[in-house]
């Protein structure tokens, strides 16, 4: 999330502003598509609501290094110049897999195997090496075409009488299943895709939620409020609205204008 020194911009000579603004979205346009114009986009650009910031990015890649060498691309701009960062995420996407790991624990230990032997080890490696296999287009998302984004980190409660973490995995099994249900029933209407961030950044998950209608991200967590996850368990942080701002829009947003659709 960036702040956009607006100020400063309007100071800038017209034409100035016109060379940076075409600059920026030339290397914005590679970020977004990498190379190739027709590969999935691994990168978005929103305008925020709100005062929290003016501009926010989302980038999809596989690996640190990668996502450093996005940074590193962008700082480089002219654009750069005008933009203070305000607030960044990292974090990895990942699947929640509960219900598996209760099934494939419970196959495990009926099969006679110990716990957390070589032999339990060997044998949920294998079952998560075909898991990641079979849910790879998931693991490594594009960005989906939503007009809105709606982005807000997330813990789970570890208190001296409510700690998620000492929960047994039956239980957090069940309460999941029931937060998952909620979300099903919104599956038409939004598109979630949830990252992990313990021991990346300040909180435990990133949860980006896209749809076309606004309204819904507020139906769906306010329902979601209520499960017992959520309502026990969960502690949310700050809530980020952006805008799709498609590149070849940037010159004009840039310009205090946004297009209708």
């Amino acid at each position: 999330m960036f702040r956009f020194d607006r100020k400063a911009w309007r100071k800038a000579g017209a034409a100035d502003r016109d060379r940076i603004a075409r600059s920026a979205a030339s290397v914005l346009q590679q970020i977004q598509h990498g190379k190739a114009a027709d590969s999935p986009c691994r990168s978005a650009f929103y305008s925020l609501i709100g005062h929290k910031g003016d501009l926010m990015l989302i980038h999809f890649r596989e690996s640190p290094e990668a996502l450093n060498r996005v940074e590193l691309a962008l700082a480089q701009t002219e654009l750069s110049d005008f933009l203070e960062p305000k607030y960044s995420y990292v974090s990895v996407v990942e699947l929640g897999l509960y219900e598996s790991t209760a099934k494939t624990y419970a196959t495990l230990s009926a099969e006679g195997l110990a716990a957390h032997t070589p032999e339990w080890n060997s044998a949920v490696e294998e079952v998560l090496r075909r898991q990641t296999e079979a849910m790879s287009p998931r693991l490594h998302p594009a960005v989906p075409e939503a007009k809105y984004l709606c982005f807000y980190p997330m813990d789970r409660k570890r208190g001296e009488h409510v700690n998620w973490y000492t929960v047994p995995l039956e239980d957090r099994q069940r309460m999941m299943h029931d937060h998952g249900m909620i979300g099903r029933r919104y599956g038409g209407q939004v598109r979630q895709i949830i990252s992990g961030s313990i021991g990346w950044d300040d909180w435990e998950w990133g949860v980006d939620l896209f749809a076309d209608d606004p309204v819904v991200f507020k139906k769906l967590i306010y329902e979601m409020r209520f499960d017992e996850a959520s309502s026990l368990y969960a502690l949310f942080g700050p809530f980020y609205l952006g805008v799709r701002l498609p590149v070849d829009h940037l010159g004009r947003w840039l310009d205090g204008l946004l297009e209708s659709n």
